[in-house]
């Protein structure tokens, strides 16, 4: 069973910067496509970003140039390094994992809350 575990959110000043992370476990890491949503208040979750085993990468319009996505297969961790926040990137940030060959169910961690004060 697959388990993801983030860390890494909390308040922040506008402008500033936050590293997110969460570490993966229960399969190999990687054979999974992984990526990073957040759900603000009284809003649909949306997708940040994602990254697949081969390292290509997709970002959402409102992130790209401040957030990076990344991954360490050693360490079977994936990482979202949040720079330039505003207060509009405050939400609940969750990582997300399904296997590359779409077989099984996605995986979902709890998500760390990210508060950005102008």
């Amino acid at each position: 069973q697959v388990q993801l575990v983030e860390s890494g959110g909390g308040l922040v000043q506008a402008g500033g910067s936050l590293r997110l992370s969460c570490i993966f476990s229960g399969d190999i890491f990687s054979t999974y496509v992984m990526g990073w949503y957040r759900q603000a208040p009284g809003e649909q979750r949306e997708l940040v970003a994602t990254v697949t085993p081969g390292w290509s990468t997709t970002y959402a319009d409102s992130v790209k140039g401040r957030f990076t996505i990344s991954r360490d297969h050693a360490k079977h961790t994936v990482y979202l390094q949040m720079n330039s926040l505003k207060p509009e990137d405050s939400a609940v940030y969750s990582c997300q994992a399904y296997h590359y060959s779409r077989r099984g169910p996605d995986y979902w961690g709890q998500g760390t809350q990210v508060t950005v004060s102008s």
